[in-house]
């Protein structure tokens, strides 16, 4: 099993523990960022290792192929010396340098792609946990939105309970019934206190509305048609006052003749 297969084994069996003791959303995904990110790091320095061996290996490598071309070096200075014995030496220890340098570029090539891999694999992990924070934000920004309409909703149920339009009822009655009370109160105060030249002008008010309903009666007779045209209204007030004495002269003396 590969560094990312056991780190995807652990992180898969950490959420679903997580899901399953969640109780406030919020939190279990802020655990969940934060066991991301420590996988993350441990993911870093398996890379980081990595890549440490496969220089080590280009080094070996690079190394083994010197020490052939110094062989090939001595082997090339013994035959200009005419000492081929030496020179057959030097070829064979030329001979063995270059076969581990090749065995080491061949396996040093293999890590290098391996090392790509793992390279690729944190970038894409880096990638999931930074789009794992975004939609955190979303999800915690919906949970929110959703405990609101929630509390909205249950806010909504209570005062649609009859108990509680009951109350309101109440509270308006009384508050009415206390309105009223006060009325009442400052009409007695305004009637039963003061001088009596305030209630005098009162009473002359109260004459005036008076005379005010007879001007509006006789707008109504004239517009009706049952007073002249040239009828004022003092005359058909007049008129109309003696015509109520007449009315009540025969009530008093029915048959005989009016008295003057």
């Amino acid at each position: 099993m590969g560094i990312f297969d056991r780190l995807s084994a652990l992180f898969s069996s950490n959420i679903n523990d997580l899901i399953s003791r969640a109780e406030d959303p919020e939190k279990m995904l802020t655990q969940i960022l934060v066991d991301m990110r420590g996988q993350l790091v441990k993911a870093k320095q398996q890379v980081a290792s990595a890549i440490a061996d496969e220089k080590r290996l280009r080094d070996q490598a690079d190394k083994e192929y010197k020490d052939a071309a110094e062989w090939e070096q001595k082997a090339m200075l013994a035959i200009q010396s005419q000492r081929d014995d030496l020179a057959k030496q030097a070829l064979v220890r030329h001979g063995e340098y270059l076969s581990h340098a090749q065995q080491l570029e061949h396996t040093w090539e293999s890590h290098r792609l391996e090392t790509e891999k793992l390279k690729n694999s944190l970038r894409d992990l880096n990638d999931k946990i930074e789009e794992a924070k975004r939609k955190k934000n979303l999800l915690v920004a919906r949970q929110r939105r959703a405990q609101a309409q929630q509390k909205i909703a249950e806010t909504m149920s209570s005062l649609s309970e009859k108990s509680a339009f009951e109350a309101f009822a109440r509270m308006e009655e009384r508050i009415e019934t206390n309105e009223r009370q006060i009325a009442a109160t400052a009409e007695i105060d305004d009637e039963f206190s003061g001088d009596s030249l305030k209630r005098d002008f009162k009473a002359l008010e109260r004459g005036s509305s008076g005379a005010s309903v007879d001007n509006q009666l006789l707008a109504l007779k004239q517009k009706m048609g049952m007073l002249g045209a040239g009828t004022t209204a003092n005359k058909a007030i007049g008129a109309g006052g003696a015509k109520d004495e007449d009315a009540h002269a025969e009530i008093e003396h029915p048959g005989g003749e009016k008295q003057r």
